[in-house]
């Protein structure tokens, strides 16, 4: 079942792009007509590349790693603060810094400034200051946290790049590209596609379409983190049934020590493979069936004379074996015949006047 209709991407008005005279010719391949002036996106493209980014993201999250939402056009901002907030992974919604990612080590100081000033205004060390001391502080907090509060849980360089509008996250998308960090963008048809590793051809623009596809990556990420929870709670199952003597194990049961998704997993693999063993079974013997009608030696010309009404019987099928032609049989069959004795005296040659001179020889 896909991830996401054509009719949803139609009504959030994904497949509008930007004006004929502005677009990039590296978009061609995605541009489905032009109507009034303006491209129209390929939407069954669209389909399959979310089928695609969003088998990646899930995936990479699994694996344990981690992707950063970066949008910080006006119509994005809010959409991606919410959903990454809601699957917990970091964001920037405001001015993209120089370096955020080839330059982690500088920025995780600057994160580190920010908690040590709220850990001086959360102890009340702000009202020993003078005042113009605890404004310049406070000040200080709110720029470094409209600028870093997104990513100030990020540990280190994320595993995957999720931007929205690609023109305008130039930088960001180019430092990705330096450290081999793949990128998952939506692309408009004003926007180069070379630096992208999984393109989203999607209109930029509607908010609608952001938010769609925006909460098709966040679900994508919450799949893989219950995924990972699912795996790491296999995996401490089985660490506690190794440590647990022999009588207990074979006490419990896979639902004991199993995850729902694995369990449901092994039911999907059983239900596979006794559907398998049905195909071959009725495969199996449909060969048995035509090796015994080739056993019997009857071939298909002889079992349709067999079923032929007028067909002449077994007696005279032997006779016909035997020799004997339709005109001998005739003979056999006349009243006139003469008996088997008369035939061979016949054949001998003895005539009625021979007969009678050996009757008168024998009163003699």
């Amino acid at each position: 079942m896909p991830i996401v209709s054509m009719k949803e991407l139609l009504e959030s008005g994904v497949h509008f792009g930007h004006r004929t005279q502005k677009w990039n010719p590296y978009m061609e391949e995605y541009i489905f007509a032009a109507r009034n002036d303006i491209h129209i996106i390929d939407l069954q493209q669209t389909v399959q590349a979310l089928e695609e980014a969003y088998e990646v993201v899930r995936d990479t999250v699994a694996g344990g790693g981690s992707i950063l939402f970066v949008g910080t056009k006006r119509q994005a901002q809010d959409i991606i603060k919410k959903n990454a907030e809601k699957v917990g992974m970091p964001y920037v919604i405001g001015r993209w810094l120089g370096g955020t990612l080839t330059n982690w080590q500088t920025i995780r100081e600057r994160i580190h400034e920010l908690e040590r000033l709220e850990g001086m205004r959360d102890r009340g060390e702000f009202e020993i200051r003078t005042k113009k001391e605890a404004l310049g502080m406070t000040r200080e907090i709110e720029r470094l946290e409209s600028r870093l509060g997104g990513i100030r849980e990020m540990d280190g360089i994320p595993s995957l790049l999720f931007a929205v509008d690609v023109s305008r996250e130039e930088i960001p998308v180019h430092e990705a590209n330096l450290l081999k960090i793949p990128v998952v963008a939506m692309v408009d048809t004003n926007c180069s596609p070379k630096q992208i590793d999984y393109v989203i051809p999607a209109n930029d623009d509607a908010i609608r379409g952001i938010q769609l596809i925006v909460s098709i990556i966040a679900q994508a990420v919450s799949d893989g983190i219950n995924m990972r929870k699912d795996h790491e709670a296999d995996l401490e199952a089985a660490d506690a049934e190794a440590q647990m003597p022999e009588q207990l194990r074979d006490e419990l049961s896979d639902e004991d020590l199993l995850g729902a998704s694995t369990l449901a997993k092994i039911k999907d693999d059983k239900a596979v493979e006794l559907d398998q063993e049905k195909e071959v079974e009725e495969s199996d013997d449909t060969p048995a069936e035509e090796n015994e009608k080739e056993e019997s030696g009857d071939t298909p010309a002889e079992e349709s004379e067999k079923e032929e009404p007028g067909d002449v019987p077994a007696e005279e099928n032997e006779k016909e074996e035997s020799g004997d032609t339709p005109a001998e049989e005739s003979e056999k069959e006349e009243p006139g015949d003469a008996p088997a004795e008369e035939s061979e005296k016949e054949e001998s040659g003895d005539t009625p006047a021979e007969e009678n001179k050996e009757e008168d020889t024998e009163k003699a």
